[in-house]
């Protein structure tokens, strides 16, 4: 049996504190602030984020640096013989794609997982990435079971404004301006490799309802499996956590298969929140996988 080592990046919502606890390894996604590099979870942390977004800092996203990824590959695979690494989507950066052009130097040892995950679900497919490996699964093996599973997952995000996508270019300034006005809270989708506009709320409490209902229907229609039996269920939120606690007690009231220890609750990425900005809410859902 292989000794298989699962690292991923911090997009996945997994502290340092909590890789440890987990037996897994996390790379530090890095950030640009008016052009100085920082650490997500090093020397960075989610409430200096936040507080230079509302700033108007300059934030820039980028992936990890290929020196880090590289060397931390070389430090693990001298105590481990194989490696599972699970970036962001690769629909969402080109890290997935860099780390696998990196991979075909290691000779089969390092396997680049592109199962289209960000946040809570990348989250998921590490536990089970890590439970495939206990379970004496090759690196190769869970590579295959993650990306035959990839589209088995499902995120709504609602916004709480239009301005930063407005300031990253995302929409235009003429429909960020429409939507202000009209105090429009968008509900966003991933369901593969991109964020999409799925539907527009009034309220907050219109787009916390179509996000329920929808899942519901994914449940049901998607995954045929109505009462939840054989899924996952998460939340995630940027900034306020009082109104992600309180979305996920509507949620588990929706959901009454559910308990409270069920549904994850977790901060979005970093590299998501500088897109959509404090307030946003998501409820997200990812199939069980098999174990034999």
């Amino acid at each position: 049996m292989k000794n298989v080592c699962v690292i991923t990046d911090s997009n996945s919502g997994i502290t340092q504190k909590e890789a440890k606890e987990l037996g897994v390894v996390v790379m530090p996604m890095p950030f640009y602030i008016d052009g100085e590099m920082f650490y997500e979870d090093i020397d960075f942390t989610q409430e200096q984020f936040y507080e230079r977004l509302q700033s108007d800092c300059e934030i820039k996203t980028s992936m990890p640096l290929v020196g880090n990824v590289t060397d931390k590959w070389d430090k693990i695979l001298r105590e481990y013989d194989e490696i599972v690494y699970i970036p962001m989507s690769s629909g969402l950066s080109s890290s997935c794609e860099t780390a696998y052009m990196l991979a075909q130097g290691y000779d089969g040892r390092v396997q680049v997982v592109n199962n289209q995950r960000i946040s809570v679900t990348q989250r998921q497919s590490v536990l089970d990435a890590k439970e495939l490996a206990v379970a004496g699964k090759s690196a190769e093996e869970i590579k295959d079971i993650l990306e035959n599973e990839k589209f088995e997952s499902s995120i709504y995000i609602m916004l709480d404004t239009l301005y930063y996508l407005k300031k990253g270019g995302r929409i235009t300034p003429a429909a960020a301006a429409l939507g202000t006005l009209l105090k429009l809270k968008p509900v966003l989708q991933i369901q593969g490799e991109k964020l999409d506009a799925f539907a527009k709320a009034r309220t907050v409490k219109q787009a916390k309802d179509i996000m329920i209902k929808t899942m519901h229907h994914d449940f049901d229609e998607r995954f045929k499996d109505p009462e939840g039996k054989n899924m996952h269920l998460e939340i995630a939120y940027t900034y306020d956590r009082e109104a992600a606690e309180q979305f996920k007690q509507e949620v588990l009231a929706s959901f009454p298969n559910f308990k409270d220890e069920d549904v994850i609750l977790n901060p979005l990425s970093l590299s998501v929140s500088c897109h959509i900005g404090p307030g946003a809410l998501a409820i997200a859902c990812s199939k069980k996988i098999q174990i034999v």
